[in-house]
């Protein structure tokens, strides 16, 4: 196929374009499994739902960084290919990836144009998985006009796929197109974010999915399209623990060697102490507010505040469980009834939520340290 080879610093990709129908076959479209919220039930599926069908076919692994496709915008897409006149259909090109390395020979007398070889396998699509579906669904309907349209693309080949995953964050993160907990998620596969990003992102990971851990599941990674009872947002969590490992890398780096699986231990151990003392309302989110984001963000600062308590954190580093901070939090007994639903906001008033957090941190330490 005719490509113009791009050079940028260490960097090589191609602009390439290919007929609607022969990119269709050369795809594989692809979708980040979380195990929970987004699956779109067969139960449920109308049979005369095309799109819903062809999204419940789509493969899905944790090894992936793209969104489930959206329905609703597939379907907006294929009206404006079916509606369209004079406007190109896909005026911008569609990013696409190979980890083989294709060879690139130049035409005479040019250095940038040339004929570049086929992958043997498919493309994974690292933008425009919408409107390549949406091509999908026009070709189904439309199969005499499919011909009569070209879709402009680049190329990155002979790459690894956190190539591929770090492209997707770059172009994801300078706008507001997927939520702020898919990046979070993916933090850990780029190579350009800071260690302690990379480091409370996965910590964050364990705390969700762990069996051990208290906030299994609990931790909301899908934005609005969870079905299930979530208490606190991923990218919240990570905010709060980030901070946490920035303030204390030194003690992390010479008491828990920058394993992620200890200092998930730490947390686990810490929340699970918290949450023998509170175990009355633990959990209970319809009569009390401890398990709600604002009182989880201030459960992990005050975690922060008692990691320069050297006395608790080497008799957890002997115990290895959590009862050295089941014993340092029982004061919180007492403060059951102030974490009641109902009046929550009237005996923590505040202007909004960062407020609200600063405020409940400090009840929680002033209780157990006087």
């Amino acid at each position: 196929m005719l490509a113009t080879r791009v050079k940028q610093k260490d960097s090589i990709f191609y602009f390439i374009s290919y007929k609607a129908a022969d990119l269709l076959d050369k795809v594989r479209f692809t979708s980040r499994y979380y195990f929970e919220g987004e699956e779109i039930p067969q139960g449920r599926i109308s049979e005369h739902d095309e799109v819903a069908q062809f999204i419940s076919s789509i493969e899905r692994n944790e090894r992936s960084f793209q969104r489930v496709l959206n329905r609703q915008k597939i379907k907006q897409i294929v009206n404006f290919y079916e509606t369209v006149v004079a406007q190109p259909m896909v005026p911008g090109t569609v990013l696409l990836f190979t980890d083989e390395t294709l060879n690139f020979r130049k035409l005479d007398g040019s250095d940038s144009i040339g004929h570049l070889s086929e992958p043997k396998g498919k493309y994974l699509i690292i933008d425009g998985q919408h409107r390549i579906a949406g091509l999908r669904f026009f070709r189904e309907h439309h199969p005499d006009e499919i011909d009569k349209v070209e879709v402009p693309c680049v190329l990155f080949d002979g790459r690894s796929a956190e190539f591929a995953t770090e492209m997707f964050v770059i172009i994801n993160s300078t706008h507001t197109r997927i939520n702020r907990s898919h990046l979070v998620d993916l933090y850990e596969k780029v190579s350009w974010e800071s260690p302690e990003k990379k480091f409370a992102a996965k910590v964050v990971n364990l705390l969700y999915g762990e069996a051990d851990s208290p906030l299994q599941y609990k931790i909301n990674r899908l934005g609005g399209r969870s079905k299930q009872e979530k208490w606190i947002l991923q990218s919240e969590m990570f905010n709060e623990l980030h901070k946490l490992v920035k303030h204390h890398g030194r003690w992390i780096e010479s008491h828990l060697g920058t394993r992620t699986d200890k200092c998930y231990a730490l947390v686990r151990d810490y929340l699970k102490g918290a949450k023998e003392v509170m175990s009355e309302v633990w959990g209970n989110n319809e009569r009390y507010t401890f398990t709600r984001d604002v009182s989880l963000k201030a459960l992990i600062r005050v975690l922060d505040d008692l990691i320069v308590d050297r006395k608790l954190m080497g008799q957890w580093e002997l115990d290895k469980s959590p009862k050295p901070f089941a014993d340092t939090l029982k004061p919180w007994a007492g403060l059951t009834k102030e974490f009641r639903a109902e009046g929550f906001y009237e005996r923590f008033p505040a202007k909004g939520q960062l407020e609200r957090v600063r405020r409940i941190h400090q009840r929680l330490l002033e209780v157990i340290i006087g």
